[in-house]
């Protein structure tokens, strides 16, 4: 049996023709052929099992032959707020490991003791479609361009909010504890702060806007981890 190929293809229910990205991939890596089946996924909640009708040089069309409503694979949404690392490739992998596990929305914060201040999301997006094909999310995660740590804080977000910082002398619970209580809401967002952590300033204006303060554990993390450790803590929190 061969193995199912999987295309990532925003609104694929009105469309007739892969991405050029896609029709690449397809035609010179997979060389896909009139006649071969292959399934199509929109990034929002949806597959659609798809058979390839024309493949020229630079284009592959297709028909969809039936549509795949998929079930959401956990409750609520799952958010990261996060400062970028100065090495892009750290944020890369995040990103890549955090949409395997499962995220919905990843925004990038400007700190106080950010090394990066700006950062492009054009291949970010790459590396998050790779991860949603590889690990077959129906859903594609959000990217948001990166914005002041202040302007995030004071914008209105649903459900339980967390801010994880390093400052012993400001109370803190851990983190897997708070989201294993009942709640009325199932969304969560977590930040993480950059490599020097939060100024010890945001934490307590986060804290004054409605964040709670919480903990990783006891091992002091990386950015990178302590991002992938929030999600995959959010993630068993919903067992």
């Amino acid at each position: 049996m061969k193995e199912a190929r999987y295309f990532y293809v925003p609104d694929a229910a009105n469309q007739t023709e892969l991405p050029v990205d896609e029709a690449m991939h397809a035609l010179r890596v997979l060389r896909l052929k009139g006649g071969d089946e292959m399934f199509l996924m929109d990034g929002v909640g949806n597959y659609y099992r798809a058979q390839v009708t024309i493949a020229a040089t630079h284009h592959c069309y297709y028909e969809i032959l039936e549509q795949m409503p998929q079930e959401p694979q956990w409750k609520g949404r799952v958010q990261l707020g996060i400062a970028p690392t100065k090495m892009l490739d750290r944020v890369e992998w995040m990103l890549e490991k955090a949409t395997e596990i499962g995220v919905d929305e990843v925004s990038f914060l400007n700190c106080q003791f950010s090394e990066r201040k700006l950062i492009k999301t054009t291949r970010l997006e790459k590396i998050v479609v790779s991860a949603v094909k590889q690990s077959h999310k129906a859903w594609k995660p959000v990217l948001n361009e990166i914005v002041s740590f202040k302007s995030f804080i004071n914008q209105p977000h649903e459900g339980r909010k967390y801010i994880a910082h390093c400052y012993e002398e400001v109370p803190r619970t851990y983190l897997f504890d708070e989201l294993r209580k009942p709640s009325d809401s199932e969304d969560a967002i977590v930040l993480i702060g950059p490599e020097g952590d939060f100024s010890i300033d945001e934490v307590k204006m986060a804290i004054e806007a409605g964040w709670q303060s919480v903990h990783l554990g006891k091992s002091r993390l990386r950015t990178e981890t302590a991002g992938l450790s929030a999600v995959m803590m959010m993630q068993l929190a919903k067992d």
